[in-house]
């Protein structure tokens, strides 16, 4: 929010630098993000007299100008505005004069052979107006030539651009500012008297439907005859720019006046054009939520297709605005309105912050309901508003209708017990002796004078409950009902408004290394053995498009594509591969790290999980192969895979499988590690990469992540055994055979292994083939085995057993035809 200093030294009788009070501030917990100084804006403008005016011997569209400035003579200035004539007051920048908003420094210079000596300037040049016609011209009749022209402009004033936490709604107006300021320096607060106005109650002119309470607690209508639409005193236009606000006319600036005072949104109705809308002179205005279809065009000019999460103001059930958020154009205030209809309603934060969402629309209305108003000021802000329409649109009040559904009809007063002793215990020892350098100063707790003060400052009641004095009974201002809601709560504002910087630094007795948890640098190796095949890291959303029977939907989401949690991670990576073939950028190898979560019967589960995508031509230069590209194989992506394990010490095993209906059925297999399913490799399923345009050689893997670090993290793993080599020869045997197609190579090798025992250093398939001369249904296999011993050289009395034992499993267990 945009601060106005002169308009908060109406408020709180404060005399501070711009800078200290910005200090203050974010010391305090909020924090100014820059700090607007106007002053230099037209720091040497001056006001002048235009004594003469005289066309431009040398130019049609220029014209030269006697301004008397103050000086001991008049200044000759050469003009071109066309609005310029003789007798009027006119900002002037005198020589030496920088205008920053428009980078100009004022020299002595001619101008078509005419010397000019100063500059009259527009709105535009003084920062007032992104584009002006003509010079500015002061109204007045009146005035001291030479003398300052900056409070005459507005520019005497300094803008404070503030954020508050969102806990903060009360610091979203300048009395909430004000408020915390008089508390933060012990100065006056200067709030105005609101007067007590004369209203009629009810009556059948207007009448109110509340359907959903719960969004809309209470709501105030008032019938105001007889205004006159102009545009708003100097004094308010200013004030609404300083605060970053357009003025359009007395009645809307109003709103959005009271707006910015109290933090109280407030909306007017043309009131002939609702009773238009509602096709009759008894008019009900509603409170409902929209039904699906529904449409209304706001102010905006947006026309806006309403949802059954879109909370609406009606006429006799007829949409009229966005409630808490916009209003709507065919209600809207114009240059005839002559009759108004006030509202001053309080809406639940959640109801607007989900009927803001479902329009795509955030406005400074929406902003404070979504924070929560305080609805105890509900009557004093419509009381202001209606004083203001009364005094700058000539307005009478009728009559007022309300509805209220608060209990009690207003909010009820919280009283919360704060102990002395649990308040020294958070915070803390602090430095009593604030003058004192620090660390020389005396060092003792909080004492409770100090608390009592910093809290009646707030606008707390303290009333002592303990004979002591030590503990209190606090009673919570109306405006601070929603933030102050326990004991912590008080004790965190004794610590904001005392000064964070004034309790004791105090360090850890002990301290101690940081260090990686262990899971955190197991996967920082994976990160490293992935990314060393080749793979690079990609990161997709967790929220996907609803579509399956064990997702997880969000109950309330961003957005209709994001609506519900990813149960698997290969669709996004085939979404990343597709994209970077589309844009010319070549075949995507990635792998990702992230959750994945899923309905069962008997609840919701997640669990981390490791995925990838690999395609495309791995090799460079493609000259010996005459530009020709060369797909990479099952093999060869299977091959990276297993470099990947092997740099991490895990031994997997891969088995046929079918069960991923995204990869190809026949070219599929599931990863194990001692025992336990690891995961799924294979090549895209043919009709994804068909309906995706992909190229057939794509190859993707999702693995269990939570698995491959448990065991990574196996004690045998962590601390290898050391295993000398063997210092005697080794010696080979080749055994060939023709095998049925249904075992797989995986399960032959481990039976060679099972079977030759001890002997057996090493297993290796070097040949496989299928074709002319194999029996049908079979391939033919040939595997290299390599036997050796650790303490002598094997003969073949020592290894011709154990083979003819391997060759005697191999027949029994997969009915091979033994070659060799």
């Amino acid at each position: 929010m945009r601060i106005s200093l002169n308009w908060l030294r109406e408020l709180v009788d404060i005399n501070v630098s711009p800078e200290a009070l910005a200090d203050m501030l974010t010391m305090a917990g909020f924090e100014v993000e820059e700090i607007e100084d106007r002053r230099t804006w037209a720091d040497g403008v001056v006001v002048g007299r235009v004594l003469e005016r005289q066309p431009h011997p040398n130019a049609d569209k220029l014209s030269v100008c006697t301004v008397d400035i103050g000086a001991d003579a008049p200044s000759t200035i050469v003009c071109g505005a066309a609005n310029v004539r003789a007798d009027i007051y006119v900002p002037v920048a005198t020589l030496g004069t920088h205008l920053p908003i428009i980078d100009l420094t004022i020299r002595p210079r001619k101008l078509r052979d005419v010397p000019s000596e100063g500059m009259i300037c527009s709105l535009a040049e003084v920062g007032l107006a992104k584009e002006s016609e003509g010079i500015h011209i002061f109204p007045q009749d009146s005035l001291q030539v030479g003398m300052d022209a900056r409070p005459l402009l507005g520019l005497d004033d300094v803008i404070l651009d503030l954020t508050s936490t969102a806990n903060r709604a009360d610091a979203l107006s300048m009395v909430g500012i004000a408020r915390e300021v008089a508390a933060l320096t012990g100065a006056t607060l200067k709030l105005s008297e609101v007067p007590e106005l004369p209203v009629k109650s009810g009556g059948k002119d207007l009448a109110l439907r509340i359907s959903e309470p719960g969004a809309c607690p209470i709501y105030m209508g008032t019938v105001i005859k007889g205004v006159a639409i102009a545009p708003s005193p100097e004094w308010l236009q200013r004030r609404l720019q300083a605060a970053g606000t357009r003025p359009i006319n007395n009645v809307v600036d109003v709103t959005n006046y009271v707006l910015l005072e109290w933090g109280q949104p407030l909306h007017a109705f043309d009131g002939d054009r609702l009773r238009a809308i509602a096709g009759s002179s008894d008019l009900t205005l509603g409170v409902r939520f929209a039904r699906n279809g529904e449409t209304l065009t706001t102010l905006d000019s947006q026309a806006r297709k309403l949802t059954d999460q879109t909370l609406l103001i009606t006429a006799n059930d007829q949409p009229v605005a966005l409630a808490g958020v916009m209003g709507g154009e065919n209600s809207e205030v114009y240059a005839d309105t002559t009759n108004l209809v006030l509202e001053a309603a309080v809406f639940d934060s959640v109801a607007i912050r989900r009927s803001a969402r479902s329009q795509g629309l955030r406005t400074e209305a929406s902003a404070r309901y979504e924070r929560g108003v305080n609805s105890a000021e509900l009557e004093l802000a419509c009381r202001r508003a209606l004083a203001l329409l009364g005094e700058l649109a000539g307005g009478t009040v009728d009559i007022q209708t309300v509805a209220d559904a608060r209990p009690g009809g207003a909010m009820a007063t919280r009283t919360i017990e704060l102990r002395l002793e649990r308040l020294n215990q958070v915070l803390g020892p602090i430095e009593l002796d604030k003058e004192a350098r620090p660390g020389e100063g005396e060092i003792g707790d909080l004492p409770p004078t100090e608390v009592e003060r910093i809290l009646t400052a707030l606008g707390c009641e303290l009333t002592p409950i303990s004979a002591a004095g030590d503990v209190w009974r606090v009673s919570v201002p109306p405006y601070r009902h929603r933030d102050l809601e326990r004991e912590i709560d008080l004790i965190e504002e004794v610590a904001r408004v005392y000064g964070y910087n004034n309790f004791c630094d105090t360090l850890p007795a002990k301290t101690e290394l940081g260090f990686l948890s262990p899971d955190y640098a197991l996967t920082r190796q994976i990160h490293h053995a992935f990314k060393a095949v080749g793979l690079t890291e990609v990161i997709h959303y967790s929220l996907v498009k609803p579509d399956g029977d064990n997702q997880i939907a969000l109950s309330n989401p961003l957005f209709v594509e994001y609506s519900a949690l990813r149960t698997e991670m290969l669709t996004a990576l085939i979404d990343a591969f597709q994209y970077n073939l589309e844009q010319g950028n070549g075949a995507l190898n990635a792998y990702e790290i992230g959750r994945v979560f899923w309905r069962e019967e008997d609840g919701l589960y997640e669990g981390d999980r490791l995925a990838g995508i690999m395609g495309g031509d791995a090799s460079v230069g493609r000259w010996v192969r005459s530009g020709r590209e060369q797909p990479m194989t099952w093999f060869e992506a299977k091959g990276v895979l297993e470099s990947a394990f092997r740099q991490l010490g895990i031994a997997v095993e891969f088995q046929p499988d079918r069960r991923n209906p995204l990869l190809h059925p026949g070219r599929t297999a599931s990863l194990w590690v001692q025992g336990e399913r690891l995961g799924t490799f294979g090549q895209i399923h043919p009709q994804e990469r068909q309906r995706r345009g992909l190229p057939d050689e794509v190859y993707a893997f999702e693995l269990d992540l939570d698995l491959l670090l448990e065991d990574m993290s196996d004690e045998a793993r962590i601390t290898p055994i050391f295993k000398p080599y063997s210092a005697y020869p080794a010696s080979d045997r080749d055994l060939a055979f023709f095998a049925p197609i249904q075992f797989s190579v995986a399960e032959i090798e481990r039976a060679i292994r099972k079977t030759a025992g001890k002997l057996l250093d090493s297993v290796e398939l070097f040949d496989e083939y299928r074709g002319e001369s194999v029996p049908e249904g079979k391939r033919s296999l040939a595997f290299r085995l390599v036997y050796r011993a650790s303490d002598r050289t094997l003969t073949d009395e020592d290894i011709e057993p154990v083979h003819q034992k391997v060759r005697e499993a191999l027949q029994e267990k997969f009915q091979v035809s033994l070659r060799s």
